[in-house]
């Protein structure tokens, strides 16, 4: 499990923002000091509000950029509150145990009803693509990926060049490798599951 520090606008990992990112031009290492700022003290305890944690970043440096990180490690998980309203840092195995599963569309309809003839390479490819941006290593997504395989009845359905699911698997190690987005693909994908599945 591995945290790369994301813009919270674009989710970019390089100086490269997408055109309309309102941090287009903000320098890489202002966006993983902003990260440093918050998971460092949040590593050591939790917090009962975002104020809280706000009284632990030197007052010079929080940011909008500050907000905007704590929202986006909000918004992936990260951060969580607790039922008491205090944030904390999810530990490595709780976080990778809470995002294996994909809760907003449209990768929650291929997750829940599989992939169907037609939408199998989209549909792969998002669930790669959406394990690599949640931080899963290649081989925690590689395991998420060949179990959906199997648990969402896509492997019984058909419809694949490759033998098994682990070969069909390694066979988009590279969408994992370069960092691919997920949107469109998913969205492609769960167009043509809506219409098989009606």
């Amino acid at each position: 499990m591995r945290l790369r520090y994301r813009c919270p606008g674009c989710r970019t990992t390089s100086n490269l923002h997408d055109p309309s990112c309102e941090f287009e031009g903000t320098d890489r290492t202002h966006i993983e000091r902003a990260y440093t700022d918050l998971l460092a003290p949040l590593s050591a305890r939790t917090y009962a509000d975002e104020d809280a944690l706000r009284d632990d970043v030197p007052t010079d440096r929080w940011s909008g950029l500050h907000t905007a990180v704590l929202r986006r490690l909000k918004s992936d998980q990260r951060i969580v509150e607790d039922d008491d309203g205090r944030l904390r840092l999810l530990p490595p195995d709780e976080y990778k145990d809470r995002v294996s599963r994909p809760t907003f569309e449209p990768l929650q309809t291929i997750y829940e009803q599989g992939s169907v003839p037609g939408a199998h390479d989209h549909s792969v490819f998002a669930i790669i693509a959406f394990y690599e941006m949640v931080g899963l290593s290649w081989e925690e997504a590689r395991e998420q990926t060949i179990e959906w395989l199997h648990d969402s009845g896509t492997w019984n359905r058909g419809g694949f060049e490759e033998d098994t699911p682990e070969e069909l698997v390694d066979s988009k190690k590279h969408v994992y490798e370069e960092g691919y987005g997920w949107k469109q693909a998913a969205t492609e994908a769960k167009a043509v599951i809506d219409r098989r599945l009606q």
